[in-house]
C-alpha cells in the first residue's frame, strides 16, 4: 500500500490518494481543494480511482469532490449526517450525489485489493468519520499530532470528541496517524503525549 498525502487549499487540508501498488487502484480521501493536482497525480501514476472517502463536510475537504468524481466515476461516500440536507448550513456545503453511499459505522469498503474499516469519530462534526486501512488511520480533524479537532463550529461537541478519542485510542496496537491537516503521527505517540487523548482515556 502506497499513500500519497497532497495538502490542498488554503487551509492545506491533506488530501490522500491510498494505491494498491499490484492493481493500481486507488481511493482518494478528502479532496478538498485543487483537483487539478489530485487528477494529475492520478493521471501521472496511471492510477484508476475506486472510491471518494470524505471524513467529513466541511468546506475545505469537500472542494474538489464533484470534478474528481465526475473525471473518475468514483463513487462518493460521505456520512449523510454531514449533508448539506441535513444541517442546512454554511459550514457544511456538500451534498451527496444521487449515486453517493451513506458512510456507516463499522462498514467496510472494499476496492481491488484495499480493505478500509469504518469508524465513526463524531465531536468536530456529527458525521465525522476515520477510516482504518492496514496499518494506516485516516482521522479527518478528529485527532492531529498533539491535538484534536475544533468543537467550537456548528455541529462540534467537546463530550463526543472525547468518547471518538477514546474509541481510536482503544484501539489494539499500533496504527500510523494520517490527519486532515499538518503532520502524521503514530497512535502510540498520541495515546502517551496527546493531552486529549491522555483526557478521553480517563474515562
Amino acid at each position: 500500500m502506497l499513500i500519497k498525502t497532497l495538502p490542498v487549499g488554503q487551509l492545506e487540508t491533506n488530501c490522500y490518494i491510498v494505491t494498491d501498488e499490484n492493481t493500481l487502484s486507488c481511493v482518494v480521501i478528502d479532496p478538498g481543494d485543487e483537483s487539478n493536482t489530485i487528477l494529475d497525480y492520478i493521471e501521472d501514476n496511471r492510477l484508476q480511482c475506486k472510491a471518494i472517502l470524505l471524513t467529513h463536510g466541511h468546506y475545505d475537504h469537500v472542494g474538489a469532490v464533484d470534478a474528481v468524481a465526475e473525471e473518475t466515476g468514483a463513487p462518493v461516500y460521505m456520512s449523510r449526517l454531514d449533508d448539506y440536507r441535513t444541517r442546512c448550513e454554511p459550514h457544511f456545503p456538500y451534498t451527496l450525489p444521487e449515486n453517493g453511499r451513506e458512510l456507516l459505522d463499522g462498514a467496510s469498503i472494499d476496492t481491488d485489493g484495499l480493505h478500509f474499516v469504518v469508524i465513526a469519530t463524531p465531536g468536530h462534526t456529527p458525521g465525522g468519520m476515520s477510516f482504518r486501512c492496514e496499518d494506516a488511520l485516516f482521522t479527518g480533524d478528529t485527532l492531529f499530532k498533539g491535538s484534536c479537532g475544533r468543537v467550537d463550529l456548528p455541529g462540534g461537541d467537546m463530550e463526543e470528541m472525547l468518547r471518538s478519542l477514546r474509541r481510536l485510542c482503544s484501539l489494539e496496537g499500533d496504527y500510523e496517524v494520517y490527519p486532515g491537516h499538518m503532520d502524521p503521527s503514530t497512535l502510540e505517540r498520541e495515546r502517551m503525549f496527546n493531552y486529549y487523548c491522555r483526557e478521553a482515556m480517563k474515562r
